[in-house]
């Protein structure tokens, strides 16, 4: 029996992929909608679903390309309370970071920050802001006195 799985199955395989099995796992899968038979109309709906996620997706790695260059362009700047021989008290955190985003017009979440190392130090540092699992915006942070 051939079955279009409609979850991921552990040892069996992932969402949409067409696999063969017995007869009474089919009939298991298919009572607890984890799959559907095989059938012309069905793969013919799973075709066009395939198509429809591949143009979202498409559509959604051209808009993080372009949120990309926009982000490429800016510079967000920390102003910081320092020491006497120019120690930074504290650290720039990526909640800091999302929120500074935020009232430049970027909706990003703090967790796509990414912070190789802690920013605690006067100057420029490149920090990576993660869009798209194929898209990395490199971002300039200038924390000055």
């Amino acid at each position: 029996m051939r079955v279009i799985l409609l979850k991921d199955v552990k040892k069996q395989g992932k969402k949409d992929d067409i696999i063969e099995v017995k007869d009474g796992y089919g009939n298991y899968l298919i009572n607890n909608k984890l799959a559907v038979l095989e059938t012309k109309g069905s793969s013919k709906v799973l075709k066009t679903q395939q198509e429809k996620a591949a143009l979202e997706e498409n559509l959604l790695l051209k808009e993080c390309e372009a949120v990309k260059r926009k982000l490429e362009k800016i510079t967000l700047n920390f102003k910081v309370n320092t020491g006497k021989n120019g120690q930074v008290f504290g650290q720039i955190s990526t909640k800091q970071i999302a929120e500074e985003l935020k009232k430049q017009g970027f909706d990003i979440d703090k967790r796509k920050v990414k912070l190789d190392v802690p920013i605690n130090t006067l100057g420029v540092t490149n920090v990576k802001v993660i869009l798209h699992k194929n898209v990395e915006a490199i971002l300039k942070i200038h924390v000055q006195k």
